[in-house]
């Protein structure tokens, strides 16, 4: 749709209590291991495609690494201190699969697998709901020398990979999350090399999200077979807005929402790719359809990570406009151009603040899907700004869980909210450079303070109580 003329007021000093969500609604904060952890050498683990990425000159802005991160491994009961002391009833953390299995399979590294149990038993004992996911980006390194998710047969190794955390966790985790974000793996690890593994193949990577997708259908199957009963998805999701009414720009928009929002939801609520001429000629196989069957598990949830909406036009109207595009260069001759989109406030990311998208991106999944989108939970939404007195990360987060509240009162099925992120960390080719956090990390001690906005969301759930 065309993008609204009138900026959303956001004020930096939210002035009442936030609304009453429905019974049981799940209040969370989510990170990654690679992002948070460190230890990368320690009992046992692989290394990562992360490992490797972050070795070349150039890759991430400020030169960092993940080696160290947050301290998170080591510091892992200071941090669910902090997640008990907030307030919220759930913790999204992803686990690592080289830590668990250090070459991709079968071996599976029991220490890797103590650390993780450590830190369910932690969340338990703090009546802290633990909410894993299973992969957030880290292949193994030796799985991405195999192929990667170019290849099936990634897909078959995540599933045994997701059977055997399933067997060690699942009696005390009852809420799973498969993939974080396939389509950014896809877009930026494999289309245009800004993340790991750094292939720039263009349209040639898509067999990567089909593979991923099929790596999820696949862990669902081993999760259920496990017992498990509660289980989603993450993906990432913002409204497509058409820089004009002009039909250029419109089948612009369009075919960037197909890229980058459809091809990712639909395989998984509907069973079926989208504009089945173009994503059946690339994603073409003796095994689509069954695999697309797979794909297609029933879900108990579907989450949406939501950080902004995307203005587009066709590219030859763009003479003059941004060569990237939120920080990541674009190649030359892509059927879309990306444009700026003004009248609203902006993070430190230079991402537009547009809290009302959020409930035109769930009210219109409501509308396109039907009975066929299981309730939705919220599983990323957050900010970057610099400070511990960071009242402009408070009113992102006061609008942003309203937008929510908006949504289910005009009849969306939302069942959680989770905040990007607990704590400052590494933010992949920005390195240390953005906060997203709660809490701020000096990256030179590991210290740990909450902010003003960690105060603020604590405070807000406790006035609900």
């Amino acid at each position: 749709m065309d993008a609204p003329r009138v900026p959303d007021g956001t004020s930096s000093s939210p002035s009442s209590a936030l609304p009453r969500f429905p019974e049981g609604f799940v209040w969370g904060v989510s990170t990654s291991a690679y992002q948070i952890e460190g230890a990368v050498n320690e009992d046992g683990r692989g290394r990562s495609v992360w490992d490797g990425f972050v070795e070349g000159a150039g890759r991430i802005k400020d030169g960092s690494d993940g080696r160290v991160a947050t301290g998170h491994y080591h510091r892992y009961r200071e941090d669910v201190a902090l997640i008990e002391e907030l307030g919220v009833g759930a913790y999204r953390f992803s686990v690592a699969w080289p830590r668990v299995m250090p070459d991709g399979g079968p071996r599976v590294n029991a220490a890797g697998l103590d650390f993780y149990d450590r830190l369910v038993d932690e969340l338990c004992a703090a009546g802290v709901r633990p909410v894993p996911t299973l992969f957030h980006w880290d292949t193994p390194e030796a799985v991405e020398a195999a192929g990667g998710w170019l290849e099936r047969d990634t897909a078959r190794r995540f599933a045994a990979y997701a059977d055997a955390v399933a067997a060690r966790l699942g009696d005390r985790v009852d809420r799973w999350i498969t993939l974080n974000e396939p389509a950014e793996l896809t877009l930026l690890g494999y289309g245009l090399g800004q993340h790991a593994p750094g292939l720039r193949l263009g349209f040639e990577a898509l067999p990567a999200a089909h593979h991923q997708l099929l790596g999820h259908g696949l862990a669902v199957q081993a999760l259920r077979a496990r017992g498990a009963d509660n289980i989603g998805i993450a993906n990432s999701h913002g409204p497509t807005w058409a820089a004009s009414e002009s039909a250029a720009d419109q089948e612009a928009a369009g075919l960037y929402d197909l890229l980058l929002n459809r091809l990712f939801a639909e395989p998984v609520l509907l069973g079926r790719y989208p504009e089945e001429e173009l994503t059946a000629a690339l994603l073409s196989g003796p095994d689509l359809d069954a695999d697309l069957r797979i794909i297609g598990e029933p879900l108990d949830w579907y989450g949406v990570n939501y950080y902004q909406p995307t203005k587009v036009g066709a590219p030859e109207a763009a003479d003059g406009g941004p060569a990237a595009f939120a920080g990541i260069e674009l190649p030359p001759g892509l059927p879309f151009a990306p444009r700026a989109i003004e009248g609203y406030p902006l993070t430190d990311f230079g991402w537009p603040v547009v809290p009302a998208a959020l409930t035109e991106l769930l009210t219109g999944f409501r509308d396109r899907y039907g009975d066929r989108l299981p309730p939705v939970v919220i599983t990323e939404n957050g900010c970057s700004y610099e400070g511990v007195e960071d009242r402009e990360r408070i009113a992102f987060l006061d609008a942003h869980i309203r937008a929510v509240h908006d949504a289910i009162t005009a009849g969306v099925d939302v069942r959680g909210y989770f905040v990007w992120s607990l704590l400052d960390n590494f933010e992949w080719a920005e390195g240390y450079a953005r906060r997203f956090g709660l809490v701020h990390v000096d990256y030179g001690t590991l210290a740990r303070t909450p902010k003003a906005s960690y105060h603020w969301l604590r405070d807000a759930l406790r006035a609900r109580r």
